[in-house]
């Protein structure tokens, strides 16, 4: 669901970039909350196993690269600012909530809801 309670549905063929846009969606409902915790509240449901885990791990992916934010270039960049930019927020505070989300992430692995039909 968006922030307007509605679901979103993505529909478009392979190679199109559906992992992207998805994970910058879940991304940006996850950090566009100041609770470290709002990605337990999102279910993400992909049609594969394989798609699934490729989601996960762009996920914990780009938060840890928000983390390390000196280091970065090529897509994590481009998802960090435009992230950013779409949340109004500034580097430090997009770094911030990337590192809290991630140390919940890791320990709390199992609320991380991107499953399968």
């Amino acid at each position: 669901m968006n922030p307007n309670g509605n679901f979103l549905v993505y529909k478009s063929s392979a190679g199109s970039g559906k992992t992207y846009t998805l994970v910058k969606e879940y991304l940006s409902i996850a950090l566009g909350s100041s609770s470290p915790e709002r990605y337990k509240n999102i279910l993400a449901i992909t049609f594969t196993n394989k798609a699934a885990s490729e989601m996960k791990d762009r996920v914990t992916s780009y938060l840890k690269a928000f983390c390390i934010l000196e280091n970065i270039s090529g897509g994590e960049a481009l998802m960090f600012y435009n992230l950013k930019n779409e949340l109004s927020l500034t580097d430090s505070k997009l770094k911030e909530r990337a590192f809290e989300m991630l140390q919940s992430i890791l320990h709390n692995y199992s609320d991380f809801n991107i499953t399968t039909i």
